[in-house]
């Protein structure tokens, strides 16, 4: 997919009112979230920021409004035993390697036994490579990113089924 090709899918979501998209083609992966007015963000229970109106023309205050309550969701009954497994989330905002340089074999993919201490990853911010360790024992069961995937703070990159 080139340039021009996502330029023209970003103006078509805009047409269409469209705030999330997420498109696979092989190894090239597109995900375009834009924030669209009166769309408001999922809650994230880590951070709470308060952010106060503006003041309206004329003095007026904003009057205070109350959120709507949420939909009870449907209890799902698990219906065998769940295994507990331990997630690795980036510490960071960067970009995912894989591997030490392009080319290279990765530093561990699913299936593979770590230790404590091991080198799962390297996310890269601000020029810096920042080595991701694991910090549970166990068999690596999921990778959730690309090489060269730009990733967010607390984002998922690994799952482990720790040693017991």
């Amino acid at each position: 997919m080139n340039q021009k090709e996502i330029k023209e899918l970003i103006e078509f979501l805009k047409e269409q009112d469209i705030a999330e998209f997420e498109l696979e083609r092989g190894d090239v992966k597109v995900r375009i979230k834009r924030a669209v007015p009166g769309m408001v963000p999922a809650y994230d229970p880590r951070v709470h920021v308060p952010v106060p109106e503006p003041p309206r023309a004329g003095g007026e205050q904003p009057a205070a409004t109350t959120p709507p309550a949420a939909a009870a969701a449907p209890v799902e009954v698990p219906s065998a035993p769940e295994e507990k497994l331990h997630t690795v989330r980036s510490p960071i905002v960067g970009t995912f390697y894989e591997s030490p340089s392009p080319g290279a074999p990765p530093f561990v993919k699913p299936g593979d036994v770590v230790e404590v201490g091991q080198l799962l990853c390297i996310v890269e911010a601000m020029k810096l490579m920042n080595e991701i360790e694991s910090d549970v024992a166990g068999e690596i069961v999921k990778k959730f990113l690309n090489n060269g995937q730009p990733i967010e703070y607390g984002q998922e990159l690994f799952t482990i089924r720790p040693r017991t």
